[in-house]
């Protein structure tokens, strides 16, 4: 194509930012970045009855966290707006009125109740279902009459019953649908609001979008697309109908399948780096080994033609691989900001961060490496940031051993450290590792007994880095606390 690419995203607000809708923001997004063209936000708000209240928020929340920003939209501005359809609805008027006018379109005054009927009575003679046309051939007189008494048309589409669409799709090649198959579909609603169908095209055309990048399950609409484009006199974009996402079971990903809204991953502590990467990459691949790649490769190298053709599947578990991944490339200072709005909602971490935050920056690269989500990092700081652990005694009773030699490998202990005026990780294991033959015991052995005793838990991150970030003064107290629970 010659002319600059400018493609949308066009959401409608009946739900929140669902990761299968953002994905599809982020190919039109690289798109854009790829070729230097433009992204246009357009919000399509037209069905009134499903709206949902704080959705356009929450698109672009999800939308600004992933860093995919537009260059027109509702809060930006540009020379192609307005940008909510229904502040549009005088150009799907006019459209309408100028199809009905060159006979690409009539006037329906079939009720609802007819409507109903006549699809029961399809489905009961196994009927494809489908407008009957009663209205198509109505003369003006007939329409008249209809008007005076007082029912409200919607304007249908006058299909052809004839004939051929055909169209290329970048991803599925050549696409040939009979016309016979295609119903009088509603352009125009009885309120006066479009339908999807002539709204996308004449905002499309108006905006002069070159592509349309969305999900599969619109190919079928496509045909109905390209006729209306054909009678309004209208260039049509390049169709780009990538597949959609699947859950582990192949089906298209829904809520059971989990969290499906991008702020939800936000919420469970995903780095949006990582949702960025891992989106990007279900589809559409640069080669068959490569999984990690910065926003910067992802718009070098993206192009239309690598999207596959078959549904990929949401794989939770690479999703946490991946995101381990990238919280280990964090700098301290990167994760102490990226996982500090976690630690607020948490009482006792919120408590420490507001109080000793010098504190919080040491805990913090002792759970770095283990951490998948930030969300988790709250749980594997906790011992840390509580004034009291709460444990099984049981716990503390060491491999092979009982609760008298448990005891007394804990005295020991508490007696070689007393002493230390140095409490750093090369000091604790200079008394600590000689202390376990001195007792006859294994270093595990003795180093699982304080590991509980000072953390609660049996699996912590390493123990003299562990006990040097406590401190002398909480460990030498929770040792003691350990002995009279013996």
């Amino acid at each position: 194509m010659t002319q600059p690419v400018r493609v949308r995203f066009a959401p409608s607000p009946t739900g929140f930012p669902h990761v299968g809708n953002i994905r599809t923001a982020m190919f039109n997004w690289l798109l854009a970045r790829h070729t230097g063209g433009k992204l246009i936000l357009r919000i399509e708000d037209t069905d009134v009855a499903r709206k949902v209240e704080g959705a356009v928020e929450a698109i672009m929340d999800g939308l600004r966290w992933l860093g995919l920003d537009w260059d027109e939209g509702p809060d930006v501005g540009g020379d192609y707006g307005p940008y909510y359809q229904s502040e549009r609805l005088e150009l799907y008027k006019a459209a309408a009125e100028r199809l009905v006018e060159q006979g690409d379109a009539y006037y329906c005054y079939c009720s609802s109740e007819r409507l109903t009927e006549m699809r029961a009575g399809q489905v009961k003679l196994k009927q494809p279902p489908g407008y009957d046309r009663l209205c198509r051939e109505l003369t003006g007189d007939e329409c008249a009459r209809r008007e005076a008494e007082g029912i409200r048309p919607v304007v249908r589409f006058k299909t052809p019953l004839e004939g051929q669409t055909p169209y290329d799709d970048v991803i599925w090649g050549n696409v040939v649908v009979e016309n016979r198959t295609l119903d009088d579909f509603v352009l125009l609603k009885s309120d006066g609001y479009p339908t999807y169908h002539l709204a996308n095209v004449v905002d499309d055309h108006a905006m002069e979008i070159s592509h349309v990048i969305r999900a599969e399950e619109w190919i079928s609409s496509t045909p109905r697309h390209l006729l209306l484009y054909k009678a309004l006199g209208f260039e049509p974009p390049l169709y780009v109908h990538h597949p959609m996402i699947l859950g582990p079971d192949r089906a298209k990903l829904s809520k059971r399948h989990g969290a499906v809204s991008i702020l939800d991953y936000r919420d469970m502590g995903y780095l949006p780096q990582t949702m960025f990467n891992f989106l990007s990459l279900i589809g559409w691949s640069l080669d068959d080994k490569t999984e990690l790649m910065t926003r910067q490769e992802l718009v070098d190298n993206f192009s239309l033609e690598r999207i596959g053709k078959t549904g990929a599947i949401f794989n939770r578990e690479k999703l946490d691989w991946m995101n381990g991944v990238y919280i280990r490339n964090l700098t301290p200072d990167e994760f102490f900001a990226a996982v500090q709005p976690y630690l607020m909602t948490d009482l006792d971490a919120g408590k420490a961060v507001i109080a000793e935050e010098e504190y919080v920056r040491a805990i913090l690269p002792l759970v770095q490496e283990r951490a998948k989500t930030l969300l988790e990092v709250i749980e594997l700081t906790r011992f840390f940031l509580v004034d009291q652990l709460d444990y099984d005694a049981g716990l503390l009773i060491g491999k092979n051993m009982d609760a008298a030699a448990t005891a007394k490998a804990l005295k020991a202990a508490q007696d070689k450290l007393t002493p230390l005026s140095s409490f750093d990780p090369d000091s604790l294991e200079a008394v600590l590792r000689p202390l376990a033959a001195e007792l006859g015991l294994k270093a595990g052995q003795l180093f699982s007994v304080l590991r509980v005793a000072v953390t609660g838990r049996t699996a912590a991150p390493p123990l003299f880095a562990t006990m040097a970030v406590l401190g002398k003064e909480r460990c030498m107290k929770r040792i003691e606390v350990a002995l009279k629970m013996l």
